[in-house]
């Protein structure tokens, strides 16, 4: 029985990636340093780095329409600075 239970919260739950950049007119002072540091490691053919998050969301929900629309509420909530950052949402398998 507790096999059964486990298969079925595992048909339930959908798996979400998100990540969060910095939009492209941003200054990204993160990146900038990373970018710096490994130019004086001598890693010279780095062109830019852009730095951001990344968020792996579990939902216990069947239908994926509804949990992309819950993930997305949560990006524009909490997650993301929509003035200064861009996202996406992908479907993890």
């Amino acid at each position: 029985m507790a096999k059964l239970f486990l298969l079925n919260l595992k048909k339930n739950k959908l798996k979400f990636s998100v990540t969060v950049t910095l939009k492209k007119d941003v200054l990204d002072p993160q990146g900038k340093v990373v970018l710096n540091t490994l130019t004086n490691l001598g890693m010279n053919n780095v062109k830019n780095i852009r730095q951001g998050k990344f968020f792996e969301i579990d939902l216990n929900e069947k239908d994926q329409k509804k949990a992309e629309k819950k993930v997305n509420e949560m990006c524009k909530k909490l997650l993301v600075n929509l003035i200064i950052e861009d996202y996406s949402i992908n479907r993890v398998q």
